[in-house]
């Protein structure tokens, strides 16, 4: 981080994929955690999958709020590296730290504290499955410091252009997490059979060796973790990273939110229904973690040359992005739809699961390139500094999936599937609208300093 990577020169292609690829392959080993978790537990059953799946809401909320610091930290230290503005960078970097670290204690402190009523919330009507949720909650709960520091300087490198560092921990981590899953989830080895706890265990241990490495990385690219960096910590700073990551933030949690509610809905067609849309959205992962990475690479990428004042390539760098995107969304949605059955099979190899993930796939087949313009045009708003936007269509449409979806399964002929089509549906709108505002709010408005920035 020391010797950020210049992106605001050179062809914007060449710039894009270098920066894109590591960060592209530290989405799918973000991924691949909890599918290698699920395949591993599937074959435990689906109560097993049912309760890490009604658990994982909980961490899926946290990695929700870690973006308060993220975004705000990605935003910051890209637009600062583009001025060339080092102090506003440090403080971009330290003061998000902070931020990090306290609303990780905090949200421990929550889980631990109300993990039965947290797991009971979903009504799961069946006490091994409600035991074994809360067990794994509790594992995952204590290392939740590791889970939220370790996305932080994920987007810091990122920021920077250095996006190589963070693939290669996260490797080590994915690595680590593989051995030891099979080992401690069925007591191999002499470890006892932990079950549900050994694959908490597991992950929970490899985001510990990702942490040390990361904050290894992080002193040898000349920073340091001492007081003396407390003469970066202001108010100032810490209200505008909140400024720039709570909107975000506040449309994860609001998005964790209502898939809990639509869970609580899905359970009532019991634990077969709970395990198809767990192991199924982690399936639908592989598009959404691609275009997360893409919009990722695309928020460094705006962000800096947004800071150096360059609008001929933060609009080329844009549309490159979108059609390599787009290419994922297309590709996923082919694979979903006429591969889903034999997908769903590597992680549930029970008929019925097989039958149900197979028509779930199919359904949230049709929306995959919708969800990838969405989320990388999320990214592009992001770049600009400008995270309301794409926060507010996210939460008003994903919020009406809950109404959508009693009001369709409540037709005999949709039933559980109106919940799938709820969601599939208002993910294609989510995509069609946010593409119109870009092109409305920031693409025609600056044609002229465009035009500028090419003159010049």
């Amino acid at each position: 981080m020391k010797k950020s990577v210049d992106l605001v020169s050179g062809n914007i292609i060449n710039t894009l994929i270098k920066l894109s690829l590591p960060i592209l392959g530290t989405s799918f080993i973000q991924m691949a955690y909890n599918m290698i978790d699920m395949m591993w537990v599937g074959r435990i059953g689906s109560n097993a999958v049912a309760a890490v799946g009604t658990a994982g809401f909980f961490t899926w909320f946290g990695s929700s709020l870690v973006l308060i610091s993220k975004i705000g930290a990605q935003i910051g230290v890209s637009q600062a590296i583009g001025k060339k503005d080092f102090k506003e960078r440090n403080r971009a970097i330290y003061n998000s730290l902070l931020i990090n670290i306290l609303v990780a204690l905090i949200y421990t402190v929550f889980l631990i504290a109300f993990r039965k009523e947290l797991i009971g919330f979903f009504k799961l009507g069946d006490t091994e499955i409600n035991n074994m949720a809360i067990s794994y909650l509790v594992v995952v709960s204590i290392g939740m410091i590791f889970s939220f520091l370790n996305p932080l300087f994920t987007g810091i490198f990122n920021a920077a252009g250095s996006s190589k560092i963070p693939f290669l921990i996260n490797t080590i981590g994915l690595i680590v997490n593989i051995v030891f899953d099979p080992i401690l989830i069925f007591g191999l080895f002499g470890f006892p059979a932990l079950g549900v706890v050994g694959a908490a265990l597991a992950t929970v241990g490899a985001q510990v060796i990702v942490t040390f490495i990361f904050i290894i990385s992080f002193i040898k690219n000349g920073y340091s973790l001492g007081l003396k960096n407390i003469k970066y910590i202001d108010k100032e700073t810490i209200f505008k990273i909140c400024k720039l990551g709570v909107p975000t933030a506040l449309q994860n949690c609001c998005f964790a939110f209502f898939a809990m509610i639509i869970g609580r809905l899905i359970a009532s067609w019991g634990p077969v229904a709970i395990a198809v849309q767990k192991v199924g959205s982690q399936i639908e992962a592989i598009s959404w973690m691609t275009a997360e990475g893409f919009g990722a690479a695309l928020t460094a990428f705006v962000g800096q040359n947004y800071g150096a004042d360059k609008w001929d390539r933060i609009l080329k760098g844009y549309k490159v992005t979108m059609i390599l995107s787009s290419c994922i969304g297309i590709f996923a949605t082919i694979l979903l739809i006429f591969a889903g059955e034999s997908i769903f099979s590597i992680f549930i190899p029970e008929a019925e699961a097989i039958k149900a993930g197979g028509i779930y796939l199919k359904i949230l087949g049709l929306s995959q390139l919708f969800m990838c313009i969405e989320i990388t045009t999320a990214g592009a708003f992001n770049g600009l500094g400008n995270t309301v936007t794409p926060s507010l269509v996210s939460i008003i449409f994903t919020g009406l999936r809950i109404p959508i979806a009693i009001f369709l399964s409540g037709f005999a002929f949709f039933g559980l599937n109106g919940v799938w089509w709820s969601i599939s549906g208002t993910s294609i709108i989510k995509g069609i609208l946010l593409l119109s505002l870009f092109i409305f709010m920031i693409i025609i408005p600056n044609r002229k300093k465009v035009l500028e920035t090419i003159d010049k």
